[in-house]
């Protein structure tokens, strides 16, 4: 097995970029998620209420900041784009390195096969990793056990439950509620991986993936 395709998401919710080669701590990929919209009181804002948010696409530019579809996060123009694909007048745009950026663990891992399987865009899972060369439905016996990337591990602590958030097109937000319908009469209500890390280093496309036993 190898990685291929690795995936960050510098502003929660939107779209993601696609990357080479990348950092990987304890608190998942360097840059992930650092950006989210909030609503007041502290509430957070996602696609799975706010589906527009799927339309901006989050990405670093050079200088390490995050630009939100080509503008710095920061700037009037992010804003007006976060408000108008949620409705929401007040809308905020909010870094943070709490953990509640994740929604439940730093790394969502996810599999060629299962994809292959289920036959739609992986994107739809909005995976940080994508193992190639992997068998079928093979992730659904992962969990509990360990996986060597490269030279980090990390650790497959569950199936993810899927929500909404699949059911819209990554290029056209035009939804298709059938593709959920799918995951849950198919596969449970529940495909891809949460993942904890254990080890950290770089990780690479290509890098090879070897499925460890627990503990290991």
């Amino acid at each position: 097995m190898y990685v291929k395709e690795i995936w960050r998401y510098p502003a929660k919710s939107m779209a993601g970029e696609q990357v080479e080669k990348i950092q990987l701590d304890l608190a998942g990929f360097a840059g992930d998620r650092r950006i989210v919209v909030t609503g007041g009181r502290d509430r957070l804002i996602t696609a799975r209420s706010h589906p527009g948010l799927l339309g901006l696409k989050g990405t670093i530019g050079a200088d390490g900041k995050v630009l939100i579809s080509g503008v710095p996060w920061d700037s009037p123009e992010a804003l007006a784009m976060v408000r108008k694909a949620t409705g929401e007048a007040k809308a905020e745009l909010v870094e943070t390195d709490s953990p509640r950026r994740f929604d439940i663990l730093p790394l969502l891992v996810a599999t060629d096969g299962a994809i292959a399987h289920m036959g739609f865009d992986g994107r739809r899972l909005r995976p940080n990793i994508v193992i190639g060369g992997v068998t079928g439905l093979a992730e659904r016996e992962w969990p509990g056990k360990r996986l060597r990337i490269g030279d980090t591990i990390v650790e497959p602590a569950q199936l993810r439950g899927r929500c909404v958030m699949t059911t819209f097109d990554p290029d056209t937000l035009v939804q298709d509620r059938t593709v959920l319908k799918r995951i849950v009469s198919e596969l449970g209500g529940v495909m891809a991986l949460d993942t904890a890390v254990i080890t950290g280093g770089l990780i690479g496309v290509g890098d090879e993936v070897t499925l460890l036993a627990s503990g290991q």
